[in-house]
């Protein structure tokens, strides 16, 4: 079978109008392209548009300020990929005299950028022949090749990029690497694919099997870390302490200090923990109120979150600064806390 060219005549047909396929821009390719890293299109695009409208070159990216591009990217979550696009704006202003760079090794050299993602800016904007392989390419090649090497096993991933690379276009690389992930979101999905209207139904060795649902194979299993945390919104006239996390998952994000247990605790046995203890230091506090539990779902972890307010003037603690009620929402936050802040009245 022409795989390449059944591909494309579907895509002519099915694709979807999207801004970054208009465009042979590499910072805008690149800009969607790491918003797309762990993100849905749909929940993707309003972002990718708001950063074009706020930074629309890269030299205004490179010139902004972290806290800045880090409130616009509050709620998609994976921060680190904010905080690398702002590190590389800055290195390409400095290294490569504000242009984007055109080779392959060059653009994967960029910090946040690799082998999936530098393949699809080269084939985007500079049209070179280098094939893309993501989640929905393996799970198209996968089901269609019948590959049973684990995806996520060294020999997998090699299996997978020479088969996507033997398979590329090479007269249209852009074109083909769009198709193929076109096809694996809307019409050979995760769940319920649409196998009987398939153009690869005949050739399909999944399909003819009856085994469509066991590709692609996968050797690790996500091991879900618990997570019991207590946030102190600690309150000296209406303003709360606030500090900017230098650690973690949320680095760079400011929060609320709290403290963190290994099980679920009571109130009462939070009140008599020595972490408890040991924070408020025989201190004065009065407590106002106390939420139910929360909780937040992230790949690897899952966070019990209650939040404490509290009455407390003579809190005082290094790199945490007392900032009013009014001016909360101005500064980046992880989502959980930003969705604390407006599902609840804090007074």
């Amino acid at each position: 079978m022409n795989f390449s060219q059944k591909l494309l005549d579907w895509y002519s047909f099915n694709k979807r109008q999207l801004p970054w396929r208009k465009t042979q821009n590499p910072y805008f390719i690149w800009l969607s392209e790491i918003i797309l890293q762990q993100t849905r299109v749909e929940q993707g695009l309003p972002y990718y548009l708001k950063f074009i409208k706020t930074f629309p070159t890269l030299l205004d990216l490179a010139s902004a300020k972290e806290d800045q591009i880090l409130k616009l990217w509050q709620g998609l979550g994976y921060y680190s990929r904010a905080k690398n696009l702002h590190y590389s704006a800055k290195y390409i202003i400095k290294y490569h005299d504000g242009f984007f760079p055109k080779e392959y090794s060059e653009i994967l050299a960029l910090k946040g950028v690799g082998v999936y993602t530098a393949a699809a800016i080269s084939s985007f904007s500079f049209g070179l022949p280098y094939a893309v392989v993501d989640g929905n390419v393996i799970r198209v090649l996968s089901r269609i090749f019948g590959v049973e090497e684990a995806y996520d096993s060294s020999l997998g991933k090699k299996k997978y990029h020479n088969l996507a690379q033997k398979l590329l276009d090479q007269t249209k690389p852009a074109e083909h690497n769009q198709a193929i992930m076109e096809f694996g979101a809307l019409q050979c999905t995760p769940k319920s694919p649409k196998c009987s209207v398939c153009i690869f139904a005949s050739e399909c060795i999944a399909y003819n099997l009856g085994s469509v649902n066991k590709f692609p194979v996968k050797t690790k299993k996500i091991k879900i870390k618990k997570r019991f945390i207590h946030y102190l919104l600690i309150k000296n006239d209406n303003a709360f302490l606030l500090g900017k996390r230098n650690t973690g998952i949320w680095r760079g994000l400011y929060d609320f200090p709290f403290l963190e247990y290994s099980s679920h605790k009571t109130e009462e046995a939070v009140i008599l923990s020595n972490q408890w203890i040991d924070f408020f230091a025989n201190k004065d506090y009065k407590i106002n109120s106390v939420s139910d539990v929360i909780l937040h779902k992230l790949t690897h972890q899952h966070i019990y979150a209650k939040f404490w307010t509290l009455d407390a003037d003579k809190i005082q603690l290094e790199n945490y600064i007392f900032v009013h009620k009014s001016e909360l929402l101005n500064y980046p936050f992880s989502r959980l806390i930003d969705k604390f802040l407006k599902d609840y009245n804090i007074n």
